[in-house]
């Protein structure tokens, strides 16, 4: 089958391998589509930690934001999963530890991360084979693209869930990339007063397009108080932003990640008395995304700018726009296309 391998920083093509086989208790899908995220550009440029602590490695197939149809099943999986349209848990943990027995196997210390971390392969192919334990169904009114958007809006909203925001809430969301615009689409369902910071006139006017007024930069950001601020940017000075920017008693959560160390002055959270959570993955809020997306609570769909073929994988994380892209923050590939 056709996949995409990216063999070294900068250095990535579609090649011929193996058909995956469903191992016991596997399953083997048939993708439909694939988001492209941060995460798939930073191997593309060698920038990723986990190269750099041995938790992954070239070559690598990328892909872990994605849906598809169930095409076959290994050893003790109920054959009535064949033709179930789904997507898939990108965090796989062992299963056996003291965190995955209690329900946390996305910081299982062991774990493997779907086309990210240790020896599985992600979805940048034809087919893929995960655990069945990993599959999450998908209603017939969330599509492929809607699908491909469960695992990053699982992210946002568990954000907006560690915010805990009310209907009398101001919340603050710095970067209106595609984890901040999520966000942003959970909190307002959640009745909140929401305003973006953006560093690009893009972003923010994309954002604004979404039906989000309150759009600024950091120059621009109004003095008014904010009772909670989801870091959602890669920004190296924003998390200690966010702690000066949040009321007293507030909520920061930071579910963005910069290039390298972000200093917290710990004095500002304890005499603020402010609460910090950190979000690492989507695991948690799986089903409650795909819910939102099937109930129409949040339609994400517009961040898509483009869904290409596969073999348009290596421009895309160079950063190439495809003709005709709209301006959302998010690419597609469909294996599919040709």
């Amino acid at each position: 089958m056709r996949a995409f391998v990216l063999t070294g920083p900068f250095e990535g093509s579609v090649q011929e391998v193996p058909v995956p086989v469903a191992a016991a208790g596997e399953a083997v899908i048939d993708v439909e589509r694939v988001g492209v995220c941060g995460t798939d550009v930073e191997f593309y440029t060698g920038e990723m930690a986990y190269l750099t602590e041995g938790h992954s490695w070239y070559p690598m197939r990328l892909g872990h934001e994605w849906s598809g149809r169930v095409a076959a099943v290994g050893e003790g999986v109920d054959p009535a999963w064949i033709g179930r349209r789904v997507m898939g848990d990108t965090m796989l943990g062992d299963g056996t530890c003291r965190r995955c027995l209690r329900g946390h196997q996305h910081v299982c210390e062991k774990r493997q991360e779907v086309g990210v971390r240790g020896d599985r392969p992600g979805a940048l192919a034809e087919q893929l084979a995960v655990p069945v334990s990993s599959l999450h169904r998908l209603p017939d009114s969330v599509d492929a693209a809607l699908g491909a958007l469960v695992e990053p809006g699982g992210n946002s909203l568990r954000a907006v869930q560690a915010a805990e925001l009310t209907p009398e809430d101001r919340v603050l969301i710095l970067g209106p990339g595609t984890i901040g615009l999520l966000a942003a689409m959970f909190a307002r369902a959640a009745g909140a007063e929401v305003h973006l910071m953006g560093r690009s006139e893009r972003s923010r006017s994309f954002a604004h397009s979404l039906g989000f007024e309150n759009t600024w930069s950091e120059e621009t950001l109004p003095d008014l108080p904010f009772d909670a601020v989801i870091d959602a940017s890669n920004s190296v000075h924003l998390p200690a932003r966010a702690v000066e920017l949040v009321e007293p008693a507030g909520r920061v959560v930071y579910v963005g990640l910069a290039g390298e160390p972000s200093l917290i002055d710990t004095r500002n959270l304890a005499l603020k008395d402010v609460a910090a959570v950190g979000v690492l993955s989507a695991s948690p809020g799986l089903e409650d995304t795909i819910r939102a997306y099937a109930e129409g609570v949040v339609d994400p769909r517009p961040l898509v700018a483009a869904t290409v073929a596969l073999d348009q994988t290596a421009a895309t994380l160079a950063g190439e726009r495809a003709d005709g892209a709209g301006p959302g923050p998010k690419i597609h590939v469909d294996p599919r296309l040709v």
